[in-house]
């Protein structure tokens, strides 16, 4: 899988569930606010197979009745303890392994992700990975909202074609942002979404990292 990625000249990474694992506490939170409200609780497979893009979708999938409560109400509730824990993440084993293989094949790389984009630069520095960037962009809210206009922008900033770009993501929505930048994507079936419900999309879908070396 390495030599498919040599051939690209940047590679943008997604974070949450990519390069840092937090599904297990996106689960704990969420059970957590499930509990609170009298709805069902769900595990990891569940989680993956319901996840979605707008968020809010998600959120009604779970049972949350946004005519009782707002999604911003619960957004707050739920990013205010999410933040507070997210350094008991760990990053994947083999993260700085691949970015530094990367790094020396002379290929640039940097992150787009749907967090809030100064918590983001803040925690991958924490993690001591801010160095294999060339730059990290988020979002300026913690809505979780689309990354397709951050996207295009930096696209169009990093003055490649967009042939030689190489988008690595865990979600249906990164591939959807890789088709609105029109480069190429790559997913890591261990974040946010399943195996199956990635390998739908026709494109290359790997188990882990580890693929990738």
């Amino acid at each position: 899988m390495i030599e498919k990625i040599v051939k690209y000249k940047h590679i943008i990474w997604d974070w949450n569930g990519t390069l840092i694992n937090d599904v297990w506490l996106v689960v704990e939170i969420m059970n957590k606010m499930l509990k609170k409200r009298n709805l069902p609780k769900i595990d990891s497979k569940k989680y993956r197979e319901i996840f979605d893009f707008p968020v809010t979708k998600y959120y009604i999938k779970l049972g949350f009745n946004f005519s009782k409560e707002s999604f911003e109400e619960l957004t707050v509730e739920f990013i205010s303890e999410y933040y507070t824990r997210l350094n008991e993440c760990k990053l994947f084993d083999e993260v700085e392994e691949v970015l530094k293989k990367i790094r020396d094949r002379g290929i640039s790389q940097s992150i787009l992700s749907a967090s809030k984009e100064d918590i983001l630069i803040e925690k991958i520095k924490h993690y001591g990975i801010d160095k294999y960037f060339s730059k990290i962009i988020g979002l300026d809210n913690h809505y979780a909202e689309s990354k397709v206009e951050r996207g295009k922008k930096w696209i169009a900033e990093l003055n490649l074609n967009p042939q030689d770009v190489l988008l690595i993501g865990d979600t249906i929505h990164d591939y959807d942002v890789s088709k609105h930048m029109g480069c190429d994507c790559l997913l890591v079936a261990n974040g946010h979404h399943s195996y199956k419900k990635l390998a739908r999309l026709g494109t290359d879908v790997i188990s882990t990292l580890k693929k990738i070396n």
